[in-house]
């Protein structure tokens, strides 16, 4: 059973769980739940001026209280309208508080959780985490709160005043009570079913209509168009007949609500009317009678489908609780808190200088996901300034060094050293501001050429900018751009090649002028000119820094100080180029079929 689908059942429809997200708001909440009852108090005292109207004005054919009576209900309809007015702006208010406050709190959260996480939920998971969820839950607070108070306590004044108004003739009304709920939670049940199954295909539609745009390349190279157009008439046309279902239960429950305000009409007329014929009962107390038969019915309606809203709203707070409550499996401890602050309160006055010596000391590694041991008791001394290039096939697990020294993951066994120090004694903020990362698929953010370098240092100059630009020969990518480093990227860098932004992306990671440089298959995405050109700066800009160069192709690596070579994971062999090439071992064999390959794309040698 999928998690939305699970019945959960949280006490009071879970809002304890989120009490410490809204209790600021409480004096706010307090007064919606104050104007919602007075605005249903005077909703229900309305019919009493129709009431006196006609039983003084008409009944007894005199005008000697107009002006007071127009004054008193002009004065109440304007503190109405006044009491409504405020309290939906409240209510406005405290949804958009709420949303706010629990989206902001969800994604800081999400900053703090560790790769392992997103590796194992998808962006569309959380992101309705972060979105969907989070106003759902405010739409509980705000509106849904109101719908209960408003509804709840109308129902509950004017059944008072027909019992003090009529006794007798209230008990027939409120006999149409009990089968009036039943009717609409029958109706009710049904429509909240198919309306959650109209969700579910819309949300398959639209996954579907997303795959189609963003695949459309696959597609027609393919050819299966007919295919993806059937799958989608099939969910379309399903998506159809669930919402005629939804639409005919729909109609039959607005004539079956229309008939219980007829039937509980008929019966204030006809026992009402024998009453007034008698004289028992006056015209406009019959009147009072009729609105209130009438307005009865809505009430419970609005009542029963909150309730079943809010059953349903449980599902969104045990969701967005559950992501709350995930803990990163990589966390700074309190102490290390404590002195060096948190990503989002950091202590730089306590951190130390980063020289960027590392060591692996007996670390052995498995992934969170996995199921066996990557690295076993694994040790290797790098000293700052040294230049590690890792190697191996396509999916051999290049990355696993790299992810324990930035402290992406921690490991099993063992300890990875910073500078003489475990990491774990140091925060990760420290440490990752002292790293520049560039990874094989470059990102961009949406905004500036400018904005996105300064990500790497936030108070860049605009020479420096363009230092960092030339360093990586990346200033002709500006010259190609209208606007120079005011040129805007686009959405994730769509407005750019691939290879423009892998150099933005270089020259970003420069600027920030870290202790530790890691370049993850960086100039996979270049073409062989402009690597050319990117390797010369490579080699100026690693000199006294620690590096690690996840490599495929072994060309830029051969002046390493030292080569791991990884397959399935494990780190199979360790050396310099020249060591490696004359052990003839994994690295030999790699370097000469690249080699190989090289001569029969150049020279067309078989």
């Amino acid at each position: 059973m999928s998690e939305e689908n699970k019945n959960v059942r949280l006490p009071l429809f879970g809002i304890p769980k989120i009490l410490p997200y809204v209790k600021k708001y409480r004096v706010r909440i307090a007064m919606m739940i104050a104007m919602g009852i007075t605005a249903s108090l005077i909703d229900s005292i309305f019919p009493l001026f129709t009431r006196y109207a006609i039983d003084h004005f008409i009944g007894e054919q005199t005008m000697d209280t107009a002006l007071i009576f127009a004054l008193l209900f002009m004065g109440v309809l304007l503190f109405q309208v006044a009491i409504n007015y405020i309290s939906m702006y409240f209510a406005g208010m405290t949804e958009m508080d709420v949303d706010r406050d629990l989206r902001d709190a969800s994604f800081n959260h999400l900053q703090t959780l560790s790769f392992a996480y997103f590796n194992q939920n998808n962006v569309g998971y959380i992101h309705a985490r972060v979105m969907s969820d989070t106003g759902k839950i405010g739409e509980l607070v705000a509106w849904r709160m109101m719908d209960i108070v408003w509804n709840g306590s109308y129902l509950i004044f004017i059944l008072i005043n027909m019992v003090l108004i009529n006794a007798k003739l209230a008990v027939y009304i409120l006999l149409l009570v009990p089968a009036a709920a039943l009717l609409i939670t029958f109706f009710q049940s049904r429509l909240v079913t198919l309306n959650r199954k109209i969700r579910e295909i819309n949300s398959k539609i639209t996954g579907n209509f997303n795959e189609g745009i963003t695949g459309v390349r696959s597609i027609k190279t393919l050819v299966i168009e007919d295919v993806i157009g059937s799958d989608f008439r099939k969910d379309t046309s399903e998506m159809r007949r669930t919402s005629v279902r939804a639409t005919r239960y729909s109609a039959s429950f607005s004539a079956v609500m229309t008939m219980l305000g007829s039937v509980a009409l008929a019966l204030v007329l006809a026992k009402g009317g024998v009453l007034t014929r008698e004289g028992v009962m006056l015209i406009g107390t019959l009147s009072v009678f009729m609105t209130y038969a009438m307005n009865m019915m809505e009430p419970i309606q609005f009542i029963i489908e909150t309730i079943a809203a809010l059953i349903a709203i449980q599902v969104n707070i045990e969701r967005f609780t559950k992501l709350m409550d995930t803990e990163s499996d990589v966390a700074d401890s309190k102490e290390v808190i404590a002195k060096y602050g948190d990503t989002f309160e950091p202590k730089k006055e306590n951190w130390e200088k980063l020289e960027g010596d590392v060591e692996f000391r007996d670390v052995s590694f498995m992934y969170p996901d996995g199921n066996e041991m990557v690295l076993e008791n694994f040790n290797l001394k790098i000293p700052a300034g040294t230049n590690v290039a890792i190697v191996g096939e396509t999916g051999a697990g290049k990355s696993t060094l790299v992810n324990l020294v930035c402290r992406f993951f921690e490991p099993t066994k063992g300890q990875v050293l910073i500078d003489g120090r475990d990491a774990r004694e140091r925060s990760q903020l420290w440490l990752h501001s002292n790293i520049g990362y560039v990874l094989q698929t470059p990102h961009l953010f949406s905004g500036t050429v400018r904005d996105n370098l300064r990500y790497g240092k936030p108070d860049a100059s605009d020479e420096e900018i363009m230092n960092a630009l030339k360093l990586v020969s990346a200033e002709g990518v500006l010259e190609k751009m209208d606007k120079g480093l005011d040129s805007e990227v686009g959405e994730g860098g769509d407005l750019l090649s691939t290879g423009e932004k892998q150099l933005l992306c270089f020259a970003r990671a420069i600027l920030a002028d870290p202790r530790i440089l890691v370049l993850d298959e960086a100039t996979a995405s270049i073409d062989t000119l402009t690597e050319k050109a990117i390797q010369d700066a490579i080699d100026t800009v690693i000199k006294g820094r620690t590096s690690f160069v996840i490599a495929h192709r072994l060309s830029t690596v051969v002046d390493a100080d030292i080569i791991l070579v990884v397959e399935d994971g494990k780190i199979i062999e360790r050396g310099r180029h020249a060591d490696l090439m004359r052990k003839k071992g994994a690295y030999y064999q790699l370097y000469t079929r690249q080699y190989e390959e090289m001569i029969v794309n150049q020279y067309g040698m078989a």
